[in-house]
């Protein structure tokens, strides 16, 4: 009887090619706008600027150049994040793959090895991408780690570039909202700030139905005002049936970004969950989890679930509290919590210039992992006995990082 290691698909070198041919997915948009480079070493260093546009001074001739520096610089150091997960492949899995049989059987057995494999890039993936969304979204990076370490890093936007709508200025429900108005002001700071020109927004599909119901934009959208008026046609890539790139032009910003996007946590319950009665919820991780979010409970025996909002989280306890107990029990080491959550905010709007001074404003620094200082995703296997199975693993390590900290601009507007 052959053993798991002689297994031709579970060997490395061709999991390695089933991982290679695996692409980031083409949803997770944020990784992909900036370009990557390798750190020395596992602490990132960079420095970062504020403003721009200097200009020569006049001199006499024969006179010494008067002395120049670059302004608005400042240090930062962090430890990039490390990230990784495992799953096994089990003796009944490893049997099937290797059954013989009818092609049919083999090709669903190899057709499973991949999708699960593709599911375990994709988690890490994803992971890259939340750190990019924390950077854009909010202008730092605050996680727990799974043993309850505190892991943060600020990239020092200035006050002004992150902006909190008043009441009666928000985009939702707002007596004296203006949406143009609020676009116009952040864009002329930032090209005030540092010189760069907006050429990206990002908000999500909630943002944009306040975008298409407001009255001053659909003034300026009307037939005689503005185009053809074709703000809900050729929409095919917005959920609420609104078309971003009539949006884009008319706000002069060339990527109108409509990001719905979203990542799961799940954790499972440690401790019984009594209906009408239990608040603070013991998980075996709270990491990842937010307030504000929605807590769904799940039964597993029943297939039933109930959803609950997220007021507080206790790393020292290991706990998640809702703001009203669920109505049903759950059991302990059985059910489990998820939260679902998007990567962009659904109240926020992020500008951003790409580029000033024909600069990139951000990158993704790869840091060294393992004994052979790995750069980048890597994947390996390791054969269990008794029982016997394989564990595949997928872990990555970096950071991105913020060159021009004032070619951003954050607005929570509702």
């Amino acid at each position: 009887m052959y053993g798991k290691s002689e297994i031709p698909e579970l060997s490395l070198e061709v999991l390695q090619g089933f991982i290679t041919s695996f692409t980031a997915p083409p949803e997770l948009m944020l990784s992909n706008m900036f370009s990557e480079s390798d750190s020395p070493s596992s602490t990132i260093k960079w420095e970062s600027h504020r403003g721009s546009r200097g200009m020569t001074p006049f001199v006499p001739p024969g006179a010494p150049a008067p002395v120049t520096s670059p302004l608005g610089i400042s240090a930062h150091s962090a430890e990039a994040a490390f990230w990784k997960e495992k799953m096994a492949f089990d003796e009944e899995f490893l049997n099937n793959i290797r059954k013989e049989g009818t092609v049919q059987e083999y090709e669903a057995a190899a057709s499973r090895l991949a999708r699960e494999l593709q599911g375990l890039v994709n988690r890490n993936y994803r992971r890259k991408e939340w750190m990019f969304a924390k950077m854009l979204g909010t202008g730092s990076i605050t996680y727990t780690d799974t043993k309850g370490v505190m892991i943060s890093v600020d990239y020092g936007i200035p006050t002004t570039h992150i902006v909190s709508l008043a009441a009666a200025n928000k985009w939702d429900a707002g007596a004296n909202k203006d949406i143009i108005g609020n676009i116009i002001d952040g864009k002329k700071l930032i090209v005030d700030d540092c010189g760069g020109r907006v050429n990206n927004a990002i908000c999500d599909s909630t943002v944009l139905k306040y975008l298409a119901r407001d009255p001053a934009l659909l003034t300026l959208l009307q037939k005689s005002a503005f185009g053809t008026g074709d703000l809900f046609s050729g929409s095919k890539n917005s959920i609420v049936g609104v078309n971003p790139r009539v949006l884009s032009s008319l706000l002069d910003i060339d990527n109108l970004i409509i990001y719905d996007e979203k990542f799961e946590v799940r954790a499972t319950l440690t401790a019984v969950v009594t209906g009408s009665s239990t608040t603070a919820v013991t998980v075996d991780s709270v990491a990842d989890f937010e307030v504000g979010g929605t807590l769904r409970f799940h039964d597993t025996s029943a297939d039933t679930y109930e959803d609950e909002t997220i007021a507080s989280i206790s790393i020292i306890n290991g706990t998640v509290t809702v703001s009203t107990a669920p109505t049903a029990s759950f059991k302990a080491g059985e059910d489990y919590v998820s939260m679902v959550k998007g990567f962009i905010p659904t109240n926020t709007f992020v500008m951003f210039a790409d580029t000033v001074e024909g600069q990139k404003i951000a990158e993704y620094k790869r840091a060294p992992f393992a004994l052979d200082r790995h750069y980048g995703l890597k994947t390996d296997k390791d054969e269990q006995w008794d029982p016997e199975v394989v564990w595949i693993r997928a872990q990555n390590k970096g950071l991105p990082i913020l060159y021009q900290r004032d070619a951003m601009y954050i607005l929570t507007v509702a």
